[in-house]
């Protein structure tokens, strides 16, 4: 793992400890760095309804829309158990939404960072140009 990926994973894992996740239990951290080099990081919220619930990313993405932000670099999630976790089909479609097929995607898996491509994980993600 190179310093610069060390660093958002450490922020995405620093994060953690803010999260509200009474019901499950499993925390989830997200560090999303913009195109000019700074960091907005994201835990999700758990709600005892669970279809209202916000996850890391997309509170990280909506921190950094909200300051002005809409072009990014790459973002690292990491889970309390260090387990790899990606985004899920809606954090990857929302992500898509403001970044291309190359956007990285480092997942923490504890003593090592695997890198996805957000192409990779969301192969065909549906775009302004699909709903033409």
């Amino acid at each position: 793992m190179n310093a610069d990926s060390e660093g958002l994973i450490e922020a995405a894992r620093e994060v953690q400890a803010r999260a509200h996740v009474p019901y499950s239990n499993y925390r989830v951290g997200a560090a999303l760095e913009t195109a000019d080099g700074e960091v907005y990081v994201g835990c999700n919220i758990e709600n005892a309804n669970y279809s209202n619930s916000l996850h890391a990313e997309e509170v990280a993405l909506a921190a950094a829309i909200t300051e002005g932000h809409e072009g990014f670099s790459r973002i690292a999630v990491s889970s309390s158990r260090r387990d790899g976790v990606t985004p899920c089909g809606m954090c990857r479609q929302t992500l898509a939404e403001f970044c291309g097929e190359e956007f990285p995607v480092l997942c923490d898996e504890g003593e090592s960072v695997r890198e996805y491509t957000l192409g990779e994980l969301l192969p065909r993600a549906i775009s302004e140009e699909t709903l033409e």
